[in-house]
């Protein structure tokens, strides 16, 4: 595929006819032999993604042609001072900011479009995209692989909870042009976070973040790791990107004694409407 503004974009991108998973892929890429030749900003991408894998290792797998799979390297350390790890928690976050922006001018203007914490992308609370970043092994360096749903008819959408494009633009688009305007505001995000060596709040990446996340202010049931759950009000995001809940009063039986606020690093969110 030419994707001409999507090439100009980034200094190279590679377009897969078909792979199991574009962010295994690029991370297999990225570490070996010719791992010198994938520049900071590198990507791979493919609408044929056989196996592709979500948060807590579940399974994401879409017919061909219907999504977009796109696989970003970021090499943040390269010609700078590395990146505190601690900073790291917030790239997938910048990330669903970039796709959010990159959806909103083909969405419809009565539609909102926003970001779930922490990797969703939704237009009027139904999914349209995913982020899952990873470490490259051995290495400071990241790959944030995005999946965006582009050509889904009402009748194909895998769950109810789910969109795509095709169902919610108020006009007509082209893989290029949803591509190339993805990578262009990762690209700026990107820029800005490392050139303030990973300060959120200096680069503005905390302001876009909590500007663009719906959760910011909503009632949540968070379900932890450990299995328990945990209903209350999102408050916000603290310095690490983790999201701040402010329990319930009358919080589960497996919670009641959770009375401070918070701090979820990961876990299930749902939003609730009361």
């Amino acid at each position: 595929m030419h994707l001409s503004a999507s090439r100009s974009a980034v200094p190279r991108l590679e377009w897969l006819a078909a792979s199991p998973s574009t962010n295994s892929a690029l991370v297999e890429l990225a570490s070996g032999a010719e791992a010198g030749s994938w520049p900071d900003l590198s990507v791979v991408v493919t609408d044929n993604q056989t196996a592709g894998r979500g948060r807590l290792g579940r399974e994401w797998v879409a017919p061909a042609g219907r999504t977009l799979a796109i696989s970003v390297l970021l090499r943040p350390s390269a010609g700078a001072a590395a990146l505190p790890f601690d900073s790291y928690g917030w790239i997938p976050l910048f990330a669903g900011v970039a796709m959010a922006e990159a959806l909103r001018p083909f969405v419809d203007a009565g539609r909102l479009t926003s970001v779930k914490w922490p990797n969703d992308v939704q237009v009027d609370g139904l999914k349209i995209s995913g982020i899952l970043s990873e470490l490259v092994p051995g290495t400071r360096d990241v790959v944030v692989g995005a999946g965006v749903n582009l050509f889904f008819a009402a009748d194909e959408l895998p769950v109810t909870t789910a969109t795509s494009l095709s169902l919610v633009a108020d006009s007509e688009f082209t893989v290029d042009g949803v591509l190339s305007a993805y990578l262009r505001e990762l690209t700026g995000l990107y820029g800005a976070f490392v050139s303030y060596g990973g300060d959120a709040v200096a680069s503005g990446i905390a302001q876009a973040v909590t500007a663009a996340c719906g959760t910011v202010n909503r009632s949540v049931r968070v379900e932890l790791p450990d299995g328990s759950v945990v209903t209350g009000t999102a408050t916000g995001l603290d310095a690490l990107g983790r999201l701040v809940v402010a329990p319930d009063a009358h919080a589960d039986a497996d919670a009641a004694s959770i009375t401070d606020p918070l701090v979820v690093s990961a876990g299930d969110v749902t939003h609730l409407r009361h």
